[in-house]
């Protein structure tokens, strides 16, 4: 049985306030780092869906924090606005995490949405604070061909992000997923009042760049993207499909690069 808190609205008004920082961080301290700020070998993408307004949600978060040091997974946070009313606006979310959460309830076939929700692979869903249940799903999928089956690349050089998506079968969408490494958020009010919780890999957007379709192909960003979080920010990039127009699919593959130290690429 999942021990969770479930909404019983969908939203209510955001308030964006990014409290604490994390500065000065190599790549290495990101999971297992590769060269030009890339990471190493990834075996799934886990997206979890959390509140600083939830009470159920430290124990995720500090399991997500495990995810990213050891660094097999693409590890995302997702904060949601929709735990707001209880008292605090969690200083780190937005309307589009809470809709992209909604957006995988509809392709679950589910009618409502929980915090800590962990998204495995585009594909199923667990407990975020449950790590073993995480690791099998991925361990369970991986064996059933439902993995990261398409290869994909990203790293930093010069002034680009160079993307480079090998071959495969189907189609999807490139999803670059920008999120700010580390935060330290003081909680004052509501459930959590008074904790001090760290939170990793929270996202702040999610820009779609591009398709795929089966056949290796590259795309480039500028580096740029990449200082805003002066040395606190990095980007994933999903190969996702599609069920719809509007509802996410399975993950096919995935990669993250990192800044490095005082936002020096």
């Amino acid at each position: 049985m999942i021990s969770a808190c479930t909404p019983t609205i969908r939203r209510l008004t955001l308030a964006v306030g990014l409290f604490g920082a994390f500065c000065g961080a190599s790549a290495a301290d990101d999971g297992r780092a590769a060269k030009d700020g890339a990471v190493g070998e990834i075996k799934g993408v886990v997206e979890l869906f959390t509140s600083q307004g939830c009470s159920s949600c430290p124990p995720a978060d500090a399991a997500l924090k495990k995810l990213v040091d050891e660094g097999e997974v693409v590890a995302l946070a997702y904060h949601v606005d929709y735990w707001n009313y209880l008292g605090w606006a969690d200083t780190l979310a937005s309307k589009e995490n809470t809709e992209r959460q909604y957006a995988y309830a509809r392709m679950l076939g589910r009618y409502g949405v929980y915090t800590p929700q962990a998204i495995l692979n585009g594909r199923d869903h667990a407990n975020g604070a449950d790590l073993p249940a995480i690791r099998n799903r991925l361990a369970l999928m991986d064996e059933k061909g439902k993995g990261l089956s398409v290869p994909v690349d990203a790293s930093i050089g010069g002034d680009e992000i160079s993307i480079k998506v090998g071959a495969g079968k189907g189609r999807a969408n490139v999803v670059v997923v920008y999120f700010d490494r580390a935060r330290v958020v003081k909680v004052e009010k509501g459930e959590n009042s008074g904790k001090e919780i760290a939170y990793w890999h929270a996202v702040r957007d999610i820009q779609t760049i591009g398709m795929w379709e089966g056949k290796p192909a590259e795309f480039t960003l500028p580096a740029s993207v990449l200082i805003e979080g002066q040395g606190n920010s990095g980007c994933a990039v999903l190969l996702q499909s599609m069920k719809d127009k509007e509802t996410p699919g399975a993950i096919i593959g995935a990669a993250t690069v990192l800044a490095g130290p005082q936002g020096k690429l």
